[in-house]
């Protein structure tokens, strides 16, 4: 299953590291995805800030807060940017609870006391929980089913199990398990894109404009017990995110060609 999805994933994988990644420098691509990733991942969540506001805030900080936005859009935000950095940053370290407390701890530090009173960042839920239409089951059992989680995935992915597969059977798994108070899906999709990078793989960026079919795919985890549409949505969204940025540097490269 997933042959034609992998065949067609890495062969415009081979093209966007040549012509994309591969041209620029390390520490150019990480902190363009740090703005595109951070800006989408937290309006998938209700952030309305646009790629340009995330811009912005990741140039000058919060001495400069765009027009229209709260400041705990603001420090949400900021969260992520540190998350992000610190997950980017720890690609060689174990798949581990560590990792993941300290990404939850991160991307919910200024927030959570606001959403969730007297919850900690990076400690798991000592409640159970529900977010729109779903109740989450009992937060003990599902809690102490994170290691299990944690060691399968990386167990998975050391065995030779492709990425995109790897990382979006964790993903649709880590939601289920909804571990956290709060951030579960910014945790989530770090986490996801922890395990592409680890592997020498393009992030997924999920667009706010997925969002529908993102969210439908995760409950069908839940309502099916099958993970293959989240895994198809993981491919689709890769492929084509892949596939526009190839494109829109051919047009401006032959945009160039016209300038006096």
């Amino acid at each position: 299953m997933f042959e034609a999805e992998i065949e067609r994933y890495e062969r415009v994988r081979r093209d966007y590291e040549k012509h994309i990644v591969a041209r620029m420098s390390p520490a150019d691509y990480l902190t363009w995805h740090e703005v595109l990733f951070s800006c989408h991942s937290c309006a998938i969540e209700g952030n309305s800030f646009t790629v340009d506001d995330t811009r912005i805030l990741r140039e000058q900080g919060l001495a400069m807060v765009p027009q229209g936005h709260s400041l705990l859009e603001c420090a949400e935000m900021a969260d992520h940017f540190r998350a992000f950095r610190y997950v980017t940053s720890h690609i060689d370290s174990a798949f581990d609870e560590a990792l993941l407390r300290e990404t939850n701890r991160l991307v919910t530090e200024n927030t959570l006391a606001f959403r969730a009173p007297g919850a900690i960042p990076g400690e798991y839920t000592k409640e159970d929980m529900a977010a729109g239409d779903t109740v989450f089951g009992d937060h003990e059992t599902l809690v102490a089913r994170v290691p299990a989680l944690m060691e399968s995935t990386a167990d998975a992915l050391a065995r030779g199990i492709h990425p995109m597969i790897v990382s979006s059977r964790f993903h649709g798994f880590f939601e289920y398990l909804h571990p956290f108070r709060d951030g579960n899906g910014r945790t989530g999709r770090l986490m996801s894109n922890w395990l592409l990078m680890h592997a020498g793989h393009p992030l997924v960026v999920i667009d706010i404009k997925d969002r529908a079919a993102y969210i439908e795919a995760l409950k069908r985890k839940r309502t099916e017990g099958t993970d293959e549409y989240l895994i198809s949505f993981f491919f689709k969204t890769a492929i084509e995110r892949m596939e526009s940025e190839l494109a829109q540097k051919r047009r401006n490269t032959a945009l160039g060609a016209f300038l006096f």
